[in-house]
């Protein structure tokens, strides 16, 4: 196997911790000793033990960690957080060489665990397979360095371009544009994110839940925007299942798994979202609807990722879907419908 193929197991270790360890990134990583892998980890869960003391612990014979190279996506850590700093482990144990998928751009990282291997004397190697590790750990560079979450824009509109028909009250369902399997794979994107978010209308008309039900994993933390705090509390959003922040311009406070938060509606909205998230280390979200939420996101530039789902039905009029500029990335059919996803290199 080469260097690649060990980094790229440590990728495939690395997507296992995908739904637990946000807002620290996933890693992976491999010990190697004589072309043979002696030991793997992963990092399992967010105040767990990291990647590479997991794979070091399940070495059986650590005499063989003195002539073994550790693969590991991310730059081992160099500070004390909830757990010691793995590159003083490494030293520790006598490991003599480390390759490295891609720095860490955590300020309190940031090359001083490369550093504190090299003044060591281990052979570091650095930016094996280096844009997949940044592929892998997107959300976690956008906090590191943007100092808000991940957006993603998620809508699902008809052939002609509407996202539902216009509709005044609850009661008339909204129209049915997903199908049963992209209604899994939007919830199995549900455990994947930090949280998920609607406003006034839409909460008012479909009284969604916002969980997890068509998937198995964590609940992402629930953000309705509801200015007047028009959102009845006998509707699902309230029901306590996961944390919810209700960001409204008329109350603060805390009710079990209630954040209430208020905003300065006569500035832009999206900004302070964000920053409101960004306290709450909330690593990623998802702006689910409707046009009007989606549009404060596109119009301030403020979002990274979008899903759009096509379905083979024609409306003639309704809510108009949003209008995008970004770079398309990829298409796929499932059932009847289409899957596109696009890229913001703007923000």
């Amino acid at each position: 196997m080469s260097e690649t193929d060990y980094m790229l197991r440590c990728l495939e270790l690395a997507k296992r911790g995908a739904f637990y360890v946000a807002p620290n990134p996933m890693v992976g990583c491999v010990i190697v000793n004589d072309e043979k892998i002696i030991g793997e980890g992963y990092h399992q869960r967010c105040g767990q033990a990291h990647a590479e003391v997991n794979a070091i612990a399940s070495v059986v014979d650590k005499e063989l960690l003195k002539s073994s190279t550790l693969y590991v996506s991310l730059e081992p850590c160099s500070h004390y957080g909830k757990t010691p700093p793995c590159a003083d482990l490494i030293v520790r144990m006598g490991i003599p060489r480390v390759v490295i998928g891609m720095a860490d751009p955590n300020p309190l990282v940031a090359g001083r665990g490369i550093e504190i291997l090299r003044q060591a004397g281990v052979e570091v190697v650095v930016g094996i397979e280096e844009e997949a590790c940044n592929e892998l750990n997107r959300r976690f560079i956008c906090f590191q360095t943007k100092k808000r979450p991940y957006v993603v824009l998620k809508w699902a509109e008809s052939a002609d371009g509407y996202i539902d028909l216009l509709r005044h009250e609850r009661g008339n369902g909204p129209v049915r544009i997903s199908n049963e399997i992209t209604k899994a794979t939007n919830h199995e994107r549900r455990c994947e994110e930090g949280a998920i978010m609607v406003a006034t209308r839409t909460a008012l008309l479909d009284n969604p839940h916002l969980t997890v039900t068509k998937w198995v994993g964590p609940n992402p933390v629930r953000v309705l925007l509801d200015r007047h705090l028009k959102v009845p509390r006998e509707y699902d959003i309230y029901d306590g299942e996961a944390v919810t922040f209700i960001l409204n311009g008329e109350m603060e406070g805390n009710e079990g798994n209630l954040r209430f938060r208020t905003l300065d509606f006569e500035q832009p909205i999206a900004p302070q979202v964000l920053e409101i998230l960004y306290r709450e280390h909330i690593s990623s979200l998802i702006v689910e609807g409707g046009t009007q939420l989606l549009n404060h996101f596109i119009e301030e530039n403020l979002w990274d990722e979008c899903q759009i789902e096509r379905a083979p039905l024609f409306l003639g009029s309704g809510v108009k879907a949003p209008m995008l500029n970004g770079t398309w990335i990829a298409s796929n059919n499932v059932a009847d419908n289409m899957m596109s996803y696009y890229r913001n290199h703007q923000s």
